[in-house]
């Protein structure tokens, strides 16, 4: 299935995880869309679309097989960008593993405050929103709506970790998976024991006496 995005409006409003300004794409670049997740760029032609002709970059987004295709002069409106180095993980691994921030109690709210966070494709944003999503999860449960979010947010974040660690997609689904246990985990005995003697937990969990 091939989506055409014309978009001529920045959905970020200017939040990005990279600088602002016209990027240089080319085949084979690893790139991220908002809402879709990692792919590749495995087509750069022009094509006649609606009337117009211009230049069109094809993805192949990763994890649900869809292919997109955007024209090159508003890729960055349309909040494309260059997937994270790897030196950016240590980053995102941080936010995975750092404290809830507040969300909307109401329903409704927190649903579409969360969608505007992944909507911007911003890495952090996007990690923010599964780790405030996990801990809700552990704590009071997610409803349907939110249960998909979480999973499709999920899946955008492991496919751009696929890339930035150089693994395959099981490799980083699980890296993802692993990140979160182990958060849920210490904050489950955090809570057990008051957060009087935090690094005792923390040490009990990393095996040091």
């Amino acid at each position: 299935m091939t989506d055409v995005f014309d978009v001529t409006a920045d959905p970020r409003d200017g939040h990005s995880s990279q600088p602002q300004g016209e990027r240089l794409y080319e085949l084979g670049d690893k790139v991220v869309y908002p809402h879709h997740g990692a792919g590749k760029i495995v087509r750069k032609e022009i094509k006649e679309v609606l009337g117009q002709r211009r230049e069109y970059l094809t993805i192949q987004i990763l994890h649900n097989d869809m292919t997109v295709m955007v024209p090159t002069e508003n890729a960055d409106k349309a909040g494309l960008r260059k997937v994270i180095g790897e030196e950016t993980v240590d980053e995102v691994i941080a936010v995975l593993r750092g404290e809830g921030t507040h969300m909307p109690k109401n329903w409704n709210r927190r649903f579409k405050h969360n969608r505007e966070k992944i909507k911007t494709g911003d890495v952090f944003e996007l990690a923010e929103v599964v780790r405030n999503l996990s801990i809700r999860d552990l704590d009071k449960g997610l409803s349907t709506g939110e249960q998909q979010m979480f999973s499709r947010a999920k899946k955008i974040l492991a496919s751009e970790l696929m890339y930035a660690r150089h693994v395959d997609e099981q490799e980083a689904s699980e890296l993802l998976e692993n990140l979160l246990a182990e958060s849920g985990q210490l904050r489950v005995a955090r809570s057990a024991i008051g957060h009087a003697d935090h690094d005792h937990v923390d040490r009990a969990l990393d095996g040091r006496p």
